[in-house]
């Protein structure tokens, strides 16, 4: 586990994690469960907060937040449905105060990279008094094997209105190891860091990797941003959040984003995992296993 330097003393500095109790927010998601199971590993206290859990907490329902803070010493800040969308400066902004008035003193935001609105929502919170994080993350590898795109995936399908914009995919396990640093480490407080995986990749790469560990063809199909909000649709997916949305990702891939950091490196002291070793675990297993 890497260390930071106080600026004082010259010395290295970690809280220890078997002394704090941490509130995780949306703790049945991707990052979420990856950040509890690690400070639950470190000894720490874990409230996963779920909207069913035995530690309630719903970003729609403002009651269940004070009752998951009260008494907490950090809290790992996982916004749904995204920083970008409207209202979420001002929740941030609530959940900051009310954050603050119970004591809590570290938080660690999960944000976006190229996301102006989100911005907004990180500054937002910033104004809460407590010591802030904030992570901001490239597009998720795990994306491809847990939720929406896993269906189409194991259907051989990849459809996104990506185009042939590339983009610097990162690791969820990165990512939460990231964060359980700036949640149990001193240091963090006021930085942003920017996650990336190590290279840059298409959709197309993306699918001929998969297609390359798992065995079967799997095709990348790009589609205009009204033709992906129509296909939300098809999901099920209330009109105005599937033009939303795909409105989003048209915006996070349009190319400006398309470049690597060394923001894994520089808080963990190693490289970020690369797709293909990812794809080989996540899809190699699954044909071996056959």
């Amino acid at each position: 586990m890497t260390t930071n330097t106080n600026t004082k003393t010259g010395t290295l500095t970690h809280t220890k994690a078997d002394t704090l109790t941490v509130l995780v927010t949306g703790a049945t998601g991707k990052t979420g469960r990856r950040v509890a199971g690690r400070l639950a590993e470190r000894g720490a206290t874990v409230r996963a907060g779920s909207r069913t859990g035995t530690t309630r907490f719903d970003w729609e329902d403002g009651g269940t937040w004070a009752p998951a803070l009260r008494g907490a010493d950090a809290a790992y800040v996982n916004y749904y449905p995204d920083l970008a969308a409207p209202g979420a400066a001002e929740t941030m902004r609530t959940f900051g105060e009310l954050a603050a008035a119970n004591g809590v003193r570290r938080l660690t935001l999960l944000s976006g990279r190229g996301e102006p609105e989100a911005v907004r929502a990180e500054e937002a919170l910033r104004g809460s008094g407590a010591e802030l994080a904030v992570v901001r993350a490239a597009f998720f590898t795990q994306n491809f094997t847990e939720g929406a795109m896993a269906e189409g995936v194991a259907a051989g399908t990849i459809a996104f209105p990506a185009g042939g914009t590339a983009e610097p995919f990162v690791d969820a396990d990165d990512l939460a190891d990231v964060i359980v640093e700036t949640l149990t480490a001193d240091g963090h407080a006021g930085l942003v860091h920017e996650l990336t995986g190590p290279r840059l990749l298409t959709f197309a790469e993306v699918a001929a990797e998969i297609s390359r560990a798992s065995g079967r063809e799997v095709a990348y199909v790009p589609m205009s941003e009204s033709e992906y909000a129509a296909l939300l649709g098809r999901f099920g997916l209330p009109d105005p959040e599937a033009r939303w949305l795909s409105a989003l990702f048209a915006m996070l891939l349009d190319g400006h984003n398309a470049s690597v950091t060394d923001g894994v490196r520089r808080v963990l002291g190693r490289e970020p995992r690369d797709f293909t070793a990812f794809a080989a675990e996540a899809w190699g297993r699954v044909v071996t296993d056959a």
